[in-house]
């Protein structure tokens, strides 16, 4: 397998990750309310995509109130996830692979 496609699908694989964890996080938030911070799901998907928003964090301005930064991680990470994907096709058809 050619190097450059294995970094993108791993990357690929890692923004799927984060990106399903917010999209969970957000789904267990709507069904648990108030008591969210005592779900044990919450927890364990708030843990995995918490890179993900520290990052996103770390990148915005201070005007944008920390609520909205795990809906700013989500969208960046799906709009990221959409370019990984079709570069993966780009370089996967570049070499003459059915992947």
């Amino acid at each position: 397998m050619h190097l450059e496609i294995l970094l993108v699908r791993i990357l690929l694989a890692l923004v799927q990750i984060a990106t399903l964890a917010l999209l969970g996080q957000g789904a267990v938030a709507l069904l648990a309310g108030k008591y969210r911070e005592k779900n044990i799901f919450y927890l364990m998907l708030r843990t995995v995509a918490s890179p993900a928003v520290r990052f996103v964090r770390f990148i915005t301005p201070k005007v944008i109130i920390d609520a909205h930064v795990p809906f700013l991680a989500f969208f960046m990470l799906f709009w990221l996830w959409l370019a990984l994907a079709l570069t993966k096709r780009h370089l996967c058809a570049l070499h003459g692979l059915a992947c």
